[in-house]
Protein backbone atom coordinates (compact mmCIF):
# COMPACT_ATOMS: atom_id res chain seq x y z
CA UNK A 1 0.00 0.00 0.00
CA UNK A 2 1.67 3.24 -1.12
CA UNK A 3 1.90 5.35 2.01
CA UNK A 4 -0.15 9.04 1.43
CA UNK A 5 2.01 12.19 1.58
CA UNK A 6 0.91 14.79 4.01
CA UNK A 7 1.54 18.17 2.40
CA UNK A 8 3.40 21.07 4.42
CA UNK A 9 1.59 23.46 6.24
CA UNK A 10 2.60 26.95 4.59
CA UNK A 11 4.84 28.60 7.96
CA UNK A 12 3.69 31.79 8.82
CA UNK A 13 5.73 34.10 11.24
CA UNK A 14 3.34 36.34 12.94
CA UNK A 15 5.03 39.38 14.90
CA UNK A 16 3.76 41.77 17.03
CA UNK A 17 4.89 44.87 18.30
CA UNK A 18 3.86 47.05 21.61
CA UNK A 19 1.13 48.03 20.57
CA UNK A 20 -2.52 48.30 21.98
CA UNK A 21 -3.82 46.80 19.20
CA UNK A 22 -2.18 43.28 19.45
CA UNK A 23 -5.00 41.59 21.82
CA UNK A 24 -6.31 41.77 17.87
CA UNK A 25 -3.55 40.16 16.75
CA UNK A 26 -4.95 36.87 18.57
CA UNK A 27 -8.06 37.08 16.17
CA UNK A 28 -5.50 36.60 13.38
CA UNK A 29 -3.60 34.23 14.50
CA UNK A 30 -6.35 31.97 15.11
CA UNK A 31 -7.60 32.50 11.41
CA UNK A 32 -3.94 31.44 10.27
CA UNK A 33 -4.09 28.18 12.52
CA UNK A 34 -7.84 27.13 11.71
CA UNK A 35 -7.32 27.62 7.24
CA UNK A 36 -4.33 25.34 8.21
CA UNK A 37 -1.11 27.21 8.49
CA UNK A 38 1.71 26.38 10.92
CA UNK A 39 2.33 30.21 13.22
CA UNK A 40 5.32 31.15 15.09
CA UNK A 41 4.67 34.29 17.07
CA UNK A 42 7.98 36.41 17.71
CA UNK A 43 6.40 39.32 19.58
CA UNK A 44 9.07 42.36 20.99
CA UNK A 45 9.55 42.17 25.08
CA UNK A 46 7.38 45.41 25.38
CA UNK A 47 4.23 43.70 23.08
CA UNK A 48 4.06 41.02 25.84
CA UNK A 49 2.89 44.12 28.38
CA UNK A 50 -0.39 43.98 26.23
CA UNK A 51 -0.66 39.78 25.28
CA UNK A 52 1.25 37.56 27.56
CA UNK A 53 3.42 34.55 26.14
CA UNK A 54 1.12 32.02 27.29
CA UNK A 55 -1.56 33.19 25.52
CA UNK A 56 0.38 33.35 21.99
CA UNK A 57 1.55 29.45 23.18
CA UNK A 58 -1.85 28.00 23.60
CA UNK A 59 -3.50 29.55 20.54
CA UNK A 60 -0.29 28.75 18.08
CA UNK A 61 0.94 25.65 19.58
CA UNK A 62 4.47 26.52 19.22
CA UNK A 63 7.17 27.90 21.45
CA UNK A 64 6.86 31.69 21.96
CA UNK A 65 10.19 34.18 22.93
CA UNK A 66 11.55 37.26 22.13
CA UNK A 67 15.10 36.54 22.83
CA UNK A 68 17.75 35.52 20.37
CA UNK A 69 19.71 33.87 23.68
CA UNK A 70 16.77 30.90 24.22
CA UNK A 71 17.49 27.75 22.78
CA UNK A 72 20.70 29.20 21.00
CA UNK A 73 21.23 25.14 19.65
CA UNK A 74 18.67 26.10 17.14
CA UNK A 75 19.81 29.29 16.33
CA UNK A 76 16.12 30.83 15.92
CA UNK A 77 17.63 34.21 14.98
CA UNK A 78 18.31 33.20 11.85
CA UNK A 79 16.22 29.76 11.41
CA UNK A 80 12.64 30.96 11.88
CA UNK A 81 13.27 34.00 9.19
CA UNK A 82 14.60 31.29 6.74
CA UNK A 83 12.24 28.83 7.23
CA UNK A 84 8.74 31.30 6.83
CA UNK A 85 6.98 31.35 3.86
CA UNK A 86 5.07 35.05 4.87
CA UNK A 87 6.43 36.94 7.97
CA UNK A 88 3.68 39.28 9.03
CA UNK A 89 3.63 42.53 11.93
CA UNK A 90 0.15 42.74 13.20
CA UNK A 91 0.66 45.40 14.71
CA UNK A 92 3.46 47.40 13.41
CA UNK A 93 4.46 49.53 15.57
CA UNK A 94 6.57 53.01 14.45
CA UNK A 95 9.15 52.14 16.33
CA UNK A 96 9.42 48.18 14.51
CA UNK A 97 8.98 50.21 10.80
CA UNK A 98 12.00 52.24 11.79
CA UNK A 99 13.71 49.46 12.73
CA UNK A 100 13.03 46.92 9.69
CA UNK A 101 13.97 50.04 7.84
CA UNK A 102 17.22 50.48 8.84
CA UNK A 103 18.09 46.92 9.31
CA UNK A 104 18.64 47.20 13.18
CA UNK A 105 18.38 43.67 14.90
CA UNK A 106 17.95 43.52 18.61
CA UNK A 107 15.87 41.14 19.31
CA UNK A 108 14.27 37.88 17.66
CA UNK A 109 11.95 40.15 15.63
CA UNK A 110 14.28 42.22 14.16
CA UNK A 111 16.58 39.51 13.29
CA UNK A 112 13.91 37.55 11.96
CA UNK A 113 12.70 40.54 9.44
CA UNK A 114 16.83 40.24 8.27
CA UNK A 115 17.34 36.57 7.58
CA UNK A 116 13.50 36.26 6.01
CA UNK A 117 13.84 36.24 2.41
CA UNK A 118 9.87 35.37 2.06
CA UNK A 119 7.30 38.02 1.49
CA UNK A 120 6.88 40.59 4.53
CA UNK A 121 3.16 42.54 5.16
CA UNK A 122 3.42 45.16 7.78
CA UNK A 123 -0.16 45.87 9.83
CA UNK A 124 0.59 49.19 10.88
CA UNK A 125 -0.79 50.60 14.22
CA UNK A 126 -0.56 54.27 15.95
CA UNK A 127 -1.64 57.46 16.17
CA UNK A 128 -1.81 59.58 13.55
CA UNK A 129 0.84 61.82 14.40
CA UNK A 130 3.04 59.42 14.47
CA UNK A 131 1.71 57.32 11.11
CA UNK A 132 1.73 61.16 9.12
CA UNK A 133 5.58 61.94 10.72
CA UNK A 134 7.85 62.58 7.46
CA UNK A 135 10.12 59.61 9.44
CA UNK A 136 7.60 57.17 9.58
CA UNK A 137 6.29 57.90 6.09
CA UNK A 138 10.18 57.91 4.63
CA UNK A 139 10.88 54.78 6.75
CA UNK A 140 7.25 53.37 5.30
CA UNK A 141 8.53 54.28 1.51
CA UNK A 142 11.45 52.69 2.53
CA UNK A 143 9.88 49.46 3.03
CA UNK A 144 8.11 49.18 -0.10
CA UNK A 145 10.75 50.38 -2.06
CA UNK A 146 12.26 46.79 -0.96
CA UNK A 147 9.13 44.77 -1.70
CA UNK A 148 7.75 44.42 1.23
CA UNK A 149 4.04 44.98 1.84
CA UNK A 150 2.78 47.95 4.37
CA UNK A 151 -1.39 47.94 4.64
CA UNK A 152 -2.25 51.53 5.04
CA UNK A 153 -3.56 51.82 8.57
CA UNK A 154 -7.52 52.38 8.87
CA UNK A 155 -9.43 55.56 9.87
CA UNK A 156 -11.24 55.57 13.45
CA UNK A 157 -10.98 55.37 17.18
CA UNK A 158 -7.54 54.90 18.53
CA UNK A 159 -6.30 55.01 21.97
CA UNK A 160 -8.50 56.90 24.24
CA UNK A 161 -10.69 59.72 22.53
CA UNK A 162 -8.55 60.38 19.53
CA UNK A 163 -9.67 59.32 16.45
CA UNK A 164 -7.98 59.37 12.73
CA UNK A 165 -5.86 57.13 10.36
CA UNK A 166 -3.52 54.81 12.46
CA UNK A 167 -5.83 51.83 13.49
CA UNK A 168 -5.05 48.35 12.96
CA UNK A 169 -7.12 47.40 9.76
CA UNK A 170 -10.07 44.28 10.73
CA UNK A 171 -7.73 40.81 11.05
CA UNK A 172 -10.11 39.66 8.69
CA UNK A 173 -8.69 41.91 6.27
CA UNK A 174 -5.50 41.49 7.27
CA UNK A 175 -5.75 37.55 6.75
CA UNK A 176 -7.42 38.22 3.27
CA UNK A 177 -4.33 39.94 2.38
CA UNK A 178 -1.81 37.46 3.63
CA UNK A 179 -3.85 34.74 1.67
CA UNK A 180 -3.28 36.40 -1.22
CA UNK A 181 0.49 37.12 -1.12
CA UNK A 182 0.69 33.33 -0.01
CA UNK A 183 -1.16 32.51 -3.11
CA UNK A 184 2.08 33.87 -4.95
CA UNK A 185 0.65 36.69 -6.07
CA UNK A 186 3.65 39.07 -7.96
CA UNK A 187 4.04 42.26 -6.41
CA UNK A 188 4.20 43.80 -10.24
CA UNK A 189 1.37 46.74 -9.11
CA UNK A 190 4.47 48.12 -6.25
CA UNK A 191 4.13 51.41 -5.84
CA UNK A 192 0.98 52.12 -8.38
CA UNK A 193 -1.69 53.68 -7.29
CA UNK A 194 -5.00 52.79 -8.36
CA UNK A 195 -8.81 53.63 -8.21
CA UNK A 196 -11.65 51.43 -7.80
CA UNK A 197 -15.56 51.99 -7.68
CA UNK A 198 -17.83 49.45 -6.23
CA UNK A 199 -21.14 48.80 -5.68
CA UNK A 200 -24.53 50.31 -6.94
CA UNK A 201 -25.91 53.90 -7.09
CA UNK A 202 -28.91 54.99 -5.27
CA UNK A 203 -31.11 58.38 -6.97
CA UNK A 204 -33.41 59.54 -4.60
CA UNK A 205 -36.63 60.19 -5.62
CA UNK A 206 -37.45 61.41 -2.01
CA UNK A 207 -36.54 60.64 1.24
CA UNK A 208 -37.12 57.19 1.45
CA UNK A 209 -37.25 56.24 -1.98
CA UNK A 210 -34.69 55.83 -4.23
CA UNK A 211 -33.74 54.09 -7.91
CA UNK A 212 -30.95 51.36 -7.21
CA UNK A 213 -29.35 48.58 -8.68
CA UNK A 214 -28.74 44.82 -7.03
CA UNK A 215 -25.18 45.46 -7.35
CA UNK A 216 -23.45 44.25 -3.73
CA UNK A 217 -19.85 45.63 -4.66
CA UNK A 218 -18.36 42.06 -3.55
CA UNK A 219 -16.10 42.34 -7.18
CA UNK A 220 -14.92 45.85 -6.71
CA UNK A 221 -13.82 44.81 -3.24
CA UNK A 222 -12.00 42.24 -4.18
CA UNK A 223 -10.37 44.14 -6.77
CA UNK A 224 -9.41 46.69 -3.98
CA UNK A 225 -7.60 43.49 -1.99
CA UNK A 226 -5.97 41.70 -4.50
CA UNK A 227 -4.18 44.77 -5.62
CA UNK A 228 -2.97 45.31 -2.35
CA UNK A 229 -1.27 42.20 -1.95
CA UNK A 230 0.43 42.76 -4.77
CA UNK A 231 1.75 46.18 -3.50
CA UNK A 232 -0.50 48.71 -4.96
CA UNK A 233 -1.78 51.84 -3.17
CA UNK A 234 -5.60 51.79 -3.27
CA UNK A 235 -8.24 54.44 -3.34
CA UNK A 236 -12.11 52.20 -3.59
CA UNK A 237 -14.67 54.74 -4.03
CA UNK A 238 -17.40 52.68 -2.50
CA UNK A 239 -21.75 53.14 -2.99
CA UNK A 240 -23.80 51.84 -0.73
CA UNK A 241 -21.49 48.72 0.09
CA UNK A 242 -22.56 47.23 3.16
CA UNK A 243 -18.65 45.55 3.87
CA UNK A 244 -16.01 46.01 6.01
CA UNK A 245 -13.32 47.97 4.58
CA UNK A 246 -10.38 46.01 2.98
CA UNK A 247 -7.54 46.16 4.83
CA UNK A 248 -5.08 48.93 3.21
CA UNK A 249 -7.44 50.73 1.42
CA UNK A 250 -8.62 54.29 1.32
CA UNK A 251 -12.16 54.11 1.06
CA UNK A 252 -14.41 56.96 0.32
CA UNK A 253 -18.26 56.32 0.46
CA UNK A 254 -20.69 57.98 -1.72
CA UNK A 255 -24.59 57.41 -2.23
CA UNK A 256 -25.16 59.07 -6.22
CA UNK A 257 -23.95 59.07 -9.44
CA UNK A 258 -22.96 62.82 -9.31
CA UNK A 259 -21.22 61.79 -6.03
CA UNK A 260 -19.14 59.19 -7.34
CA UNK A 261 -18.23 60.91 -10.51
CA UNK A 262 -16.89 63.67 -8.67
CA UNK A 263 -14.92 61.22 -6.15
CA UNK A 264 -13.43 59.51 -8.58
CA UNK A 265 -12.26 62.39 -10.85
CA UNK A 266 -10.64 63.74 -7.44
CA UNK A 267 -8.89 60.01 -6.76
CA UNK A 268 -7.86 59.95 -10.00
CA UNK A 269 -5.44 62.82 -9.88
CA UNK A 270 -2.44 60.89 -9.40
CA UNK A 271 -3.40 57.60 -10.28
CA UNK A 272 -1.75 55.25 -12.78
CA UNK A 273 -4.94 53.20 -13.34
CA UNK A 274 -8.53 53.19 -12.75
CA UNK A 275 -11.53 50.41 -12.88
CA UNK A 276 -14.79 50.98 -12.78
CA UNK A 277 -16.80 47.97 -11.18
CA UNK A 278 -19.29 50.22 -9.45
CA UNK A 279 -23.02 49.71 -11.19
CA UNK A 280 -23.89 53.05 -11.97
CA UNK A 281 -27.97 54.37 -12.57
CA UNK A 282 -28.46 55.83 -15.93
CA UNK A 283 -30.73 58.06 -14.64
CA UNK A 284 -31.63 60.04 -12.07
CA UNK A 285 -35.08 62.18 -11.28
CA UNK A 286 -35.22 65.55 -12.14
CA UNK A 287 -36.08 66.45 -8.78
CA UNK A 288 -36.06 65.01 -5.75
CA UNK A 289 -39.43 65.78 -3.51
CA UNK A 290 -38.73 67.08 0.07
CA UNK A 291 -41.00 64.73 1.72
CA UNK A 292 -42.43 61.62 1.16
CA UNK A 293 -44.59 61.12 -1.72
CA UNK A 294 -48.14 59.74 -0.03
CA UNK A 295 -50.20 57.20 -1.64
CA UNK A 296 -53.12 58.48 -2.82
CA UNK A 297 -56.45 57.56 -4.66
CA UNK A 298 -55.30 58.89 -8.24
CA UNK A 299 -52.48 57.82 -10.15
CA UNK A 300 -49.23 58.76 -8.99
CA UNK A 301 -47.51 61.53 -11.11
CA UNK A 302 -44.69 60.35 -13.68
CA UNK A 303 -41.23 60.67 -12.50
CA UNK A 304 -39.04 62.65 -14.82
CA UNK A 305 -35.40 61.20 -15.75
CA UNK A 306 -32.71 62.76 -16.71
CA UNK A 307 -29.38 61.05 -17.80
CA UNK A 308 -26.11 60.71 -15.35
CA UNK A 309 -22.77 61.38 -16.53
CA UNK A 310 -21.07 58.48 -18.37
CA UNK A 311 -18.21 58.36 -15.80
CA UNK A 312 -16.20 55.49 -17.78
CA UNK A 313 -16.77 57.65 -21.72
CA UNK A 314 -15.86 60.63 -19.87
CA UNK A 315 -12.03 59.58 -18.16
CA UNK A 316 -11.69 58.12 -22.05
CA UNK A 317 -12.83 62.24 -23.66
CA UNK A 318 -10.14 63.42 -20.95
CA UNK A 319 -7.38 60.73 -21.99
CA UNK A 320 -7.93 61.49 -25.82
CA UNK A 321 -8.07 65.25 -25.45
CA UNK A 322 -5.29 65.76 -22.70
CA UNK A 323 -7.32 66.95 -19.81
CA UNK A 324 -6.37 66.40 -16.43
CA UNK A 325 -6.78 64.23 -14.52
CA UNK A 326 -7.14 61.15 -16.26
CA UNK A 327 -4.68 57.58 -15.29
CA UNK A 328 -2.84 55.50 -17.92
CA UNK A 329 -4.52 52.65 -18.08
CA UNK A 330 -8.63 52.59 -17.90
CA UNK A 331 -10.70 49.28 -17.54
CA UNK A 332 -14.30 49.34 -16.95
CA UNK A 333 -17.23 46.53 -16.27
CA UNK A 334 -20.35 46.14 -18.15
CA UNK A 335 -23.02 44.07 -16.96
CA UNK A 336 -25.24 43.02 -20.31
CA UNK A 337 -27.96 40.31 -19.65
CA UNK A 338 -29.08 39.46 -23.68
CA UNK A 339 -26.02 39.97 -27.02
CA UNK A 340 -23.46 40.22 -23.56
CA UNK A 341 -20.57 39.99 -25.98
CA UNK A 342 -21.97 42.41 -29.00
CA UNK A 343 -23.51 44.94 -26.39
CA UNK A 344 -19.83 44.62 -24.60
CA UNK A 345 -17.85 45.58 -27.94
CA UNK A 346 -19.68 48.58 -28.71
CA UNK A 347 -19.53 50.20 -25.24
CA UNK A 348 -15.74 49.32 -25.97
CA UNK A 349 -15.49 51.85 -28.53
CA UNK A 350 -17.85 54.51 -27.21
CA UNK A 351 -16.68 54.47 -24.17
CA UNK A 352 -12.23 54.77 -24.90
CA UNK A 353 -11.43 52.44 -22.32
CA UNK A 354 -8.23 50.01 -22.64
CA UNK A 355 -10.08 47.00 -21.16
CA UNK A 356 -13.42 46.34 -20.50
CA UNK A 357 -15.10 43.47 -18.20
CA UNK A 358 -18.04 42.08 -19.55
CA UNK A 359 -20.31 39.81 -17.55
CA UNK A 360 -23.72 38.30 -17.68
CA UNK A 361 -25.70 39.55 -14.80
CA UNK A 362 -29.77 37.77 -13.97
CA UNK A 363 -30.86 35.68 -11.22
CA UNK A 364 -28.22 34.28 -8.96
CA UNK A 365 -25.42 35.28 -11.60
CA UNK A 366 -23.04 38.35 -10.50
CA UNK A 367 -24.56 40.68 -8.62
CA UNK A 368 -24.20 39.10 -4.78
CA UNK A 369 -22.66 36.39 -5.24
CA UNK A 370 -19.38 35.03 -4.47
CA UNK A 371 -18.26 34.10 -8.26
CA UNK A 372 -18.17 35.35 -11.33
CA UNK A 373 -17.13 34.74 -15.28
CA UNK A 374 -16.83 37.04 -17.37
CA UNK A 375 -15.11 38.21 -20.79
CA UNK A 376 -12.07 40.90 -20.85
CA UNK A 377 -12.45 42.76 -24.01
CA UNK A 378 -8.86 45.04 -25.28
CA UNK A 379 -9.27 47.72 -27.16
CA UNK A 380 -6.92 46.08 -29.49
CA UNK A 381 -9.31 43.30 -30.22
CA UNK A 382 -7.79 40.60 -27.70
CA UNK A 383 -10.70 38.81 -25.95
CA UNK A 384 -9.65 37.12 -22.49
CA UNK A 385 -12.36 34.53 -21.22
CA UNK A 386 -12.32 34.16 -17.45
CA UNK A 387 -14.38 30.80 -16.37
CA UNK A 388 -16.67 31.02 -13.48
CA UNK A 389 -14.26 31.14 -9.98
CA UNK A 390 -13.77 32.94 -7.21
CA UNK A 391 -14.10 36.71 -7.85
CA UNK A 392 -10.90 37.40 -6.37
CA UNK A 393 -9.80 35.32 -9.32
CA UNK A 394 -11.33 37.61 -11.87
CA UNK A 395 -9.99 40.55 -10.35
CA UNK A 396 -6.03 38.88 -10.40
CA UNK A 397 -6.93 38.18 -14.38
CA UNK A 398 -7.70 41.98 -14.20
CA UNK A 399 -4.77 43.43 -12.83
CA UNK A 400 -2.37 41.04 -15.08
CA UNK A 401 -3.92 43.27 -17.94
CA UNK A 402 -3.47 46.60 -15.93
CA UNK A 403 0.31 45.54 -14.79
CA UNK A 404 1.10 44.63 -18.15
CA UNK A 405 0.37 48.10 -19.83
CA UNK A 406 1.86 49.90 -17.04
CA UNK A 407 4.71 48.13 -17.12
Amino acid sequence: MPTSVVPRRPRVVLGVSAGIAAYKACELLRLFTESGHEVRVVPTREALRFVGEPTWAALSGNPVTTDVWESVHEVPHVRIGQGADLVVVAPATADVLAKAAHGLAGDLLTNTLLTARCPVVFAPAMHTEMWEHPATRANVATLRERGSIVVDPAVGRLTGADTGPGRLPDPKEIFEVCRGVLSGRPADLAGRRLVISAGGTREAIDPVRFIGNRSSGLQGYALARTAVARGAEVTLVAANVALPDPAGVKVVRVTSALELRDAVLEAVQDADAVVMAAAVADFRPSARSGSKIKKTADEPDAIHLVKNPDILAELGERRRAGLKPYPRVIAGFAAETDDVLANGRAKLARKGCDLLVVNQVGDDLAFGTPDNAAVVLLADGEQVDIPRGPKEALADVVWDLVAARLA
